[in-house]
């Protein structure tokens, strides 16, 4: 898509409201000939050379309605502008976050949560900035094309000598915002560092304590603080060069009327009141042209936006930004925001989309039997990941997908579950294919709880329902399962007790058991652990699964596991080993056939063996 497509399509998202925000203002820019001409008039009546015979206080008072009338225009053209401005930014933002939430859920953005405020931020306010100034270059061009018209006709001559060369020295000057938009490219990659920066310091604040590296942290951020001080100079610099040689050429246009207007004036060919108009038309048309590059500059700045916002799409096509929904920002407003927005999805694109969500609703029926064939993920950066993985899950049944560390493990239960996108291969539910797998696994048909478990700073009580309606005695069995009333008699106001940031106040084998009980109180077919029990002492973890069995016996659990606890319960075993299903069976064939089973298996009795019993990872952190 190209910077002007791409302005268009902000332009045309409320056609209606942009022609009535053009009009306000092009009035806007207009009404300044009235007064101009008064001037005149003014100036010739003092000399006797006027045309317009209504005495010094009637010009005056045409002078004082004309100033009237345009700050009326004025704060109605604010009105239309806000309008249709935060209009359009909503529109980009709000199609931003709904593309962003439909990715995979462990490939949302290419960059940290961060660094994303900037786009959603400052590259879309520099989009409808230009959009925004569009309207005032269609208006101030409309100024300048009658303004030009009337100084011409009295004397072209002086018309062609005072602007042509205003012209010529704007349009050399315009000509250097090539190095102001690599300057500004420059500066908002700088910003997008020290956002990041700022995001990652304080999402773990207690990584960095525990490692010993505030200093090189604050170091690190120091750096990016000095590249982005540097970055910012160099724009700003250069910005204000360029404003500081459109806004002096309003001086040289006078200084060249004076040069010239001398001679005429001595003549009698040229009147005080001509002078006067000239005087005054050259403020607003030096302004025109100084405004119209700011737009240039503008559209330019959008195009770097423009190219920053396609990286945030990864690979989607650009034509997303734009697309013409609804806002629904009160009541009433839907139906009227969605006029005509069916004509922003194609017939065939929705004949698909019907179509999968009919095999997807006939697919979500009671778990028999799930296959996967050929399923195979690769990570775009390292080539590395997941391939040709083919299992079985029978319902009700205890799979445990075991393996060292950088297997695929993780990403085979992320690519199963549609949090990475499949490059190749089939999922079945009881033989009919999943098209859309971050859809379908969803509540009541699978949960999740994943290998580093995501707090927020609320409740206790919140972090577990995450917006469900608490039922019956729900929440109580799903604390119970997941092993968690000593915590909750410990902890200072029970599930009320806000845990912080990230959930801070948590130990880590607290965040694995509130993660689980806020799977657990959700009704699912298939429930999918990713190393839930690594922060657990073994006492803790067998209580998990027994409790787990004992409350949901028919669920259909997959474990991502390599700790004794889980291997001993499972009915199916796979072992990964680069990517690949190296070996798969029960715990006792796997001990007589498979090195690598074996090697986890000693490995995890050494480990038990060295542990410590204290329970101590349960208490509160302070």
């Amino acid at each position: 898509m190209t910077t002007f497509r791409f302005l268009m399509g902000l332009i045309t998202y409320r056609t209606w409201r942009y022609v009535i925000n053009a009009t306000a203002w092009t009035v806007i820019y207009m009404v300044p000939i009235i007064p101009g001409l008064i001037t005149k008039e003014f100036f010739d009546s003092l000399t006797g050379d006027a045309s317009l015979k209504m005495g010094t206080w009637g010009i005056i008072a045409l002078l004082l309605a004309a100033a009237l009338a345009r700050v009326v225009l004025i704060i109605v053209g604010f009105i239309t502008d806000v309008n249709f401005r935060f209009r359009m930014g909503m529109m980009l933002r709000r199609n931003m976050l709904k593309h962003v939430l439909k990715q995979p859920g462990a490939r949302a953005i290419p960059c940290s949560p961060g660094e994303a405020i900037s786009y959603f931020r400052d590259d879309v306010e520099q989009s409808e900035e230009a959009a925004s100034w569009s309207v005032d270059v269609f208006g101030m061009t409309c100024f300048a094309l009658v303004s030009s018209y009337i100084l011409i006709g009295i004397d072209a001559q002086m018309t062609l000598l005072v602007f042509v060369p205003l012209v010529i020295v704007i349009a050399v000057a315009q000509l250097s915002t090539s190095r102001l938009q690599k300057y500004r490219a420059a500066s908002r990659e700088a910003t997008s560092h020290v956002t990041g920066a700022i995001s990652e310091m304080f999402g773990n604040v207690q990584a960095i304590q525990i490692a010993g590296a505030e200093e090189r942290v604050i170091e690190r951020f120091r750096k990016f603080n000095d590249t982005r001080r540097q970055t910012m100079l160099k724009d700003k610099l250069m910005g204000e060069v360029l404003d500081s040689i459109f806004t002096n050429s309003v001086n040289l246009g006078i200084g060249l009327i004076l040069l010239l207007a001398g001679q005429k004036l001595r003549g009698g060919t040229f009147t005080v009141g001509d002078f006067s108009l000239f005087v005054y038309y050259l403020t607003f048309v030096t302004s025109i042209i100084t405004n119209v590059g700011k737009f240039i500059t503008y559209f330019k700045q959008m195009g770097v936006a423009l190219d920053r916002l396609k990286g945030l799409l990864q690979g989607a096509p650009a034509g997303v930004l734009i697309l013409k929904e609804g806002l629904r920002l009160g009541k009433g407003s839907a139906m009227k925001e969605n006029a005509g927005a069916a004509a922003a999805t194609s017939a065939a694109a929705a004949a698909v989309k019907v179509e999968v969500d009919k095999a997807d609703k006939a697919a979500s029926e009671p778990l028999r039997i799930l296959e996967v064939e050929g399923l195979t993920y690769r990570f775009p950066e390292t080539g590395r990941g997941i391939e040709d993985i083919r299992l079985a899950l029978k319902g009700g049944s205890f799979t445990v997908v075991t393996g060292a560390i950088g297997s695929g493990k993780t990403t085979l239960v992320r690519t199963l579950l549609g949090l990475l996108p499949k490059d190749e291969g089939t999922i079945r539910w009881n033989g009919k294919p999943v098209y859309d797998s971050g859809t379908f696994f969803t509540p009541a048909n699978s949960a999740y709880s994943a290998q580093i478990p995501r707090m927020y700073s609320d409740t206790l009580r919140n972090n577990i329902l995450l917006g469900q309606q608490e039922q019956g005695d729900d929440l109580q069995q799903a604390i119970h399962t997941a092993v968690m009333e000593y915590d909750l008699e410990h902890l200072q106001n029970g599930l009320e007790t806000m845990i912080g940031p990230r959930g801070v106040k948590l130990s880590g084998g607290q965040m694995q058991r509130t993660a689980a009980a806020r799977m657990l109180v959700r009704d699912a077919q298939l429930y999918v652990f990713d190393d839930v029990s690594s922060a657990l002492d073994v006492e803790t973890e067998q209580k998990l699964w027994e409790r787990l069995f004992q409350s949901r016996g028919d669920a259909t659990c997959l474990v991502v596991s390599h700790r004794r606890a889980a291997l001993t319960h499972a009915d199916h075993i796979i072992v990964m080993k680069d990517g690949r299903i190296e070996a798969e069976g029960t715990a006792e064939e796997l001990l007589r056939t498979s090195a690598t089973f074996q090697e986890l298996w000693s490995g995890d009795e050494r480990t038990a063996d060295s542990a410590l019993p204290a329970d101590a990872e349960g208490a509160v952190k302070t």
